[in-house]
């Protein structure tokens, strides 16, 4: 008896799962607080533009700023 070798299965395998924003923000840590600012300035030629964001949440705290001038 001859037995044929078996196809392998090549195909994808994925498991996914729904989360709701309250469950995303145990596993995340959530944000306790947010806040962000910005700036876009153009005059004549100039063009000024800047942006900070700072984040509170219970695995620490992160901040950033951005800043771009440029001529037009």
């Amino acid at each position: 008896m001859r037995k044929e070798p078996r196809a392998m299965n090549v195909a994808p395998h994925l498991v996914a799962a729904e989360l709701n924003d309250a469950d995303l923000d145990n596993v995340s840590g959530g944000v306790a607080a947010a806040t962000t600012s910005g700036l876009h300035l153009q005059l004549a030629n100039l063009e000024v533009c800047a942006d900070a964001d700072a984040f509170l949440s219970t695995e620490g705290v992160a901040a950033s700023v951005n800043a771009h001038v440029g001529v037009n």
